[in-house]
């Protein structure tokens, strides 16, 4: 076995050499992260470990680094065969270190297809240009990467959460650009919401809902490629690490989302995960704060270490301590909102609900309950699956509303937001959701949407791929329906989108 000290050496040199092959190059660059140096050539990126000993990964020799290399390999093929091609060896030739050379082996590198960095999701978040319909896409994949992960009984993930907490609070408590209040606070409330989560974890472990993996599915880890979210970099040094809740997993890119102030792009990824994974998320928000400040506080974490190891030691200390910032905030209790939305067919409830969860407290926003999504998988079909008449029969649609109403309630005890989009035409309804909404701890908001049925009509017949099975028929048949009396507030729906959110929003009042 190689000696540490000739192993640092030998990759010195490596590195050197590789430094030299950047700098002749226009089209070469090195960009550097606490436990990798990545080397980016016209046609090919060299990605070569750090031979470093850190508490969770240990690339000391070369052995250890070539076995991290083949673990990355194979890892990160599932998840992105189009990029990652061989594990490559860096050898002695005699006039110096040579890339895949018959000489003897000094180290060892993970070759890739070099792809356009400017398409990686960091790179788009910092230009805003991450929208909704891209976060939902991502969450696809998301979930399809969830959906084939090996399963785990929890057994190293349950234990390894306080040990996640305590590492993080180490390295906070080092750091003079951080008030100690703050980073006491954080510890504290870490470990009060994981003590208060622990069954529940343990219960969800138990439905095999820990998983082996991506585990370190932040921004920088996807890239567009032919116009398709792709992730890469999974953690391969410590299975422990990768094996994890598959919301753990999620909170990721959703916590760092909303570092880069998009919202609406996290919100979006949020209820397209509950919206196609209901029975894997219904007893998921409780535990999601403390997720998503975990995440946060690693983030932190990471880029402390590497403001101690690079030159852009302000740049990174300060981006360190807004993501230690939103740690706090995310565990910072919020009284969450009940909010619904009514009106006929065709008033814009839908897209109302969506434009409206994204600004309502606390992180990353409300969750949306859509009357046509919950009714179709009532009947186990797809969103977009036209449902017979027989499927909107009273009894149904009594069954649909009280789901509604069930389900709101449970989230609204997780302590998070909900937007329940619904048409509410009978007083009934509307007087059932109300007497549901005092039953929780959540402050209930509901609306009406007004528009004239030409307005409404002319919706229904631009809608595509939507879950709504309504018909100008239906609009038509609806516009002469008694609503009975309506205490919640009128809105005017008949100008566009923003006018209605404007206007919404107003009559919500600051909350």
């Amino acid at each position: 076995m190689t000696a540490p000290d000739t192993d640092v050496r030998d990759q010195g040199a490596v590195l050197a050499f590789l430094d030299e092959r950047v700098r002749g190059g226009a089209e070469t660059k090195r960009i550097d992260t606490h436990i990798s140096i990545v080397y980016l050539e016209p046609g090919r990126v060299l990605k070569i470990k750090r031979a470093v000993r850190l508490p969770f990964l240990d690339c000391s020799t070369l052995e250890k680094r070539k076995h991290a290399c083949e673990e990355e390999l194979s890892i990160n093929r599932r998840h992105a065969p189009q990029i990652y091609r061989r594990v490559i060896p860096i050898t002695r030739g005699a006039d110096g270190p040579e890339i895949d050379g018959n000489g003897p082996v000094i180290e060892w590198a993970v070759e890739m297809a070099r792809f356009d960095d400017s398409k990686t999701f960091d790179h788009l978040a910092r230009a805003g240009s991450i929208t909704p319909e891209l976060a939902e896409m991502f969450a696809n994949v998301l979930r399809h990467s969830h959906e084939q992960a090996e399963r785990s009984d929890g057994a190293t993930w349950l234990p390894s959460i306080a040990k996640i907490i305590d590492r993080n609070t180490a390295k906070f408590r080092g750091q003079a650009a951080l008030a100690h209040d703050a980073v006491e606070r954080l510890d504290r409330l870490s470990h009060q919401r994981l003590a208060e989560t622990r069954p529940l974890l343990q219960r969800r472990a138990s439905r095999g809902l820990v998983r082996r993996c991506h585990g370190d599915a932040h921004l920088g880890n996807v890239v567009l490629i032919d116009d398709k979210p792709v992730l890469f970099d999974a953690i391969e040094f410590d299975p422990v690490i990768a094996t994890t809740d598959i919301l753990y997993d999620l909170a990721f890119p959703l916590m760092d989302l909303v570092h880069f102030n998009l919202n609406d792009a996290a919100n979006r990824l949020l209820n397209r995960t509950i919206e196609t994974s209901w029975s894997d998320c219904a007893d998921a928000l409780r535990p999601l704060p403390l997720f998503l400040s975990m995440r946060a506080a690693i983030r932190s974490h990471v880029l402390f270490t590497r403001s101690e190891q690079a030159r852009d030691e302000v740049e990174s200390a300060a981006e360190a301590k807004s993501y230690f910032e939103l740690a706090l905030r995310h565990l910072e209790p919020a009284r969450p909102s009940l909010i619904a939305i009514g009106g006929k067919s065709g008033t814009g409830k839908s897209v109302l609900a969506r434009d409206i969860a994204a600004r309502i407290a606390p992180l990353p926003g409300a969750v949306i309950l859509r009357s046509d999504v919950i009714r179709k998988q009532l009947f186990g079909v797809d969103p977009l699956m036209k449902l017979p008449e027989a499927a909107y029969a009273p009894d149904v649609t009594e069954r649909v509303y009280r789901t509604l109403a069930e389900r709101a309630r449970q989230i609204a005890a997780d302590g998070f937001s909900v937007v329940v989009d619904a048409a509410f035409l009978r007083e009934a309804e509307r007087r059932d959701l109300t007497s549901e909404a005092r039953k929780t701890e959540a402050d209930f908001r509901p609306l009406f949407l007004d528009a004239s049925l030409a307005v409404r009509l002319e919706r229904i017949g631009s809608r595509k791929g939507d879950a709504s099975d309504a018909t100008a028929g239906v609009a038509t048949l609806q516009d002469g329906y008694d609503v009975g009396r309506l205490d919640w507030p009128l809105v005017d729906a008949s100008g566009s989108p923003a006018e209605t959110l404007r206007r919404s929003l107003a009559r919500l009042g600051p909350r």
